[in-house]
């Protein structure tokens, strides 16, 4: 688990499988009852490296797009419209 604030983070666990489901990698493995559980592969060190976090190399805590998407949020609760010019 490398996903830094899951109550699991540093853990390792018995791999089982990766499948897709809903559109989205899982990692499935063996909790510590013995029950299959599941989390996303990008929580485990199963995913690829993200690209834009390695070109980075943690000179930047945000991405350009997910700025862009807190803005439009923030324009919609203020009560504005996002500008279709950006």
């Amino acid at each position: 688990m490398t996903h830094p604030f899951h109550p699991w983070a540093g853990r390792e666990f018995p791999f089982v499988a990766v499948q897709r489901t809903w559109k989205k990698d899982r990692a499935y493995f063996l909790g510590d009852d013995g029950t299959m559980q599941s989390l996303p592969t990008a929580w485990t060190d199963l995913a690829e490296p993200d690209v834009f976090v390695s070109l980075s190399a943690g000179r930047s805590a945000f991405r350009p797009g997910d700025l862009l998407a807190l803005a439009d949020v923030l324009d919609a609760s203020a009560g504005r419209l996002p500008d279709s010019d950006v």
